[in-house]
């Protein structure tokens, strides 16, 4: 039996509760059995203890949507219209990737992610046993899927061969910190018949669904020119809702689309800076969240963004919302955490009590550096963190209760290795 006890300066368990201070955190065998106010009374005998009294402890970041291994195309076609940085940009240097490539790029997506205290995230791409390998060793949590397309048959059958391959080789892997889903990339790269096999395949498979919905104006103007109706009227038309389905982006959504979110219980994804970035809009997230929507946050690829920093958008999402309403009080600080903690976890459908620091959740959690100039001086320990820290704060990651980073060096990570093989990649993409 593994047990582990974090000792902290302060605590926070969930967006509703708080412990100044000092606290700490009993875990036995990567479960949080005991959270407490104080010094930790119980018999030390046989635990491996981490000292932190000048640490807040935190649930890590759940990285909602992303595509990971695009780190190797951080920068490669910047400032385009979505259509054209993919067709023009990605499509084309994607076709060079390998799976060694992927692997690599994996890697470096979870080292960014460990140094900026993201404990879990979500990815749909391609050549996915290399991802997965790439996730187990590095100690993370992953939501993974194989993208599907289905443009041709060949496309078709393909994304149905390699799917089933994937979910039935690493569904609840690594000790369970693997989980898959299917990954129809969007209905305008999956006709209709092949998101009703989709739906019907993840029935089979018994695993939920995660696909890019209403993203761009011109994707719903499209939708409705060759359906009749908008990309999410559409996706529940195909089926695609009578399974779990975690949607990404949905930027430009009616009230309409909402209440079908709402009526099927489909998640969304935020991502805020990707879809600034690519000029695609703002989601209306404060109507999906009044309708009871559960929204969680994510960081797109970093192709698009350019980074996986969680807490840049963690910020964004608690402060765009209140320019775009011309209301300061719409995602309080303690909303926006709540995004990017449990409502992520729910969202990527982690079990009930992921993303807080309660007895019985798995013990995923990121620790920030209470000396920071960031936290001086502490009024609002939640706002703080919320408005004013920053990746450069996280000292501390732990996964199930074992150490990823520990005083801001990784520990399942050789970073100089990961350095050396991107450097060979990228000059590889070069060419």
């Amino acid at each position: 039996m593994s047990q582990v006890l974090l000792e902290v300066g302060s605590l926070i368990q969930s967006a509703e509760k708080i412990v100044p201070g000092p606290a700490y955190v009993l875990i036995k065998d990567g479960i949080i059995v005991e959270v407490g106010e104080g010094r930790y009374g119980g018999v030390r005998e046989g635990l491996t203890v981490y000292r932190r009294p000048a640490a807040v402890a935190m649930p890590g970041f759940v990285n909602a949507h992303g595509h990971a291994a695009m780190t190797l195309l951080r920068g490669i076609g910047d400032d385009l219209p979505l259509m054209t940085w993919l067709e023009e940009k990605m499509f084309p240097t994607e076709a060079k990737l390998t799976q060694e490539a992927i692997y690599w790029g994996t890697l470096l997506a979870c080292w960014e992610m460990i140094q900026s205290g993201t404990t879990c995230f979500t990815d749909m791409y391609f050549m996915m046993h290399s991802a997965a390998q790439a996730v187990e060793e590095s100690g993370m949590r992953g939501v993974l899927s194989w993208g599907m397309v289905g443009m041709d048959q060949t496309s078709r059958q393909n994304g149905v061969n390699n799917t089933k391959s994937f979910v039935r080789q690493w569904h609840k892997q690594a000790s369970g910190r693997i989980t898959t889903t299917l990954g129809p990339h969007a209905p305008y790269t999956c006709p209709a018949d092949y998101l009703t096999l989709v739906a019907d395949l993840s029935a089979e498979l018994d695993v939920p669904i995660q696909i890019h919905l209403s993203e761009t104006r011109v994707e719903v103007d499209n939708s409705f020119r060759e359906h009749g109706k908008s990309p999410i009227a559409h996706s529940e038309a195909c089926g695609l809702f009578t399974r779990p389905v975690l949607a990404a982006h949905c930027v430009h959504v009616s009230d309409e689309d909402i209440a079908i979110l709402k009526a099927h219980d489909v998640r969304v994804a935020h991502n805020p800076q990707s879809n600034l970035k690519l000029g695609s809009g703002v989601a209306p997230i404060v109507a999906m969240k009044q309708a009871g929507l559960t929204v969680g946050l994510g960081t797109d690829g970093a192709a698009s963004n350019n980074n996986l920093d969680m807490f840049e958008e963690l910020r964004l999402a608690a402060t765009l919302h209140k320019g775009i309403h011309l209301d300061a009080t719409v995602i309080p600080a303690a909303e926006a955490f709540a995004m990017a903690t449990a409502e992520s976890a729910r969202a990527v459908f982690l079990p009930e009590g992921h993303g807080t620091l309660t007895v019985g959740a798995r013990a995923d959690i990121t620790l920030l550096d209470l000396r920071s100039p960031h936290f001086q001086p502490t009024h609002d320990l939640l706002s703080n963190v919320v408005y004013a820290s920053g990746a450069d704060d996280v000292t501390d990651v732990f996964v199930d209760g074992q150490p990823l980073l520990l005083n801001r060096e990784p520990v399942t990570l050789d970073t100089e290795r990961i350095r050396f093989e991107v450097r060979k990649i990228e000059e590889f993409l070069k060419r």
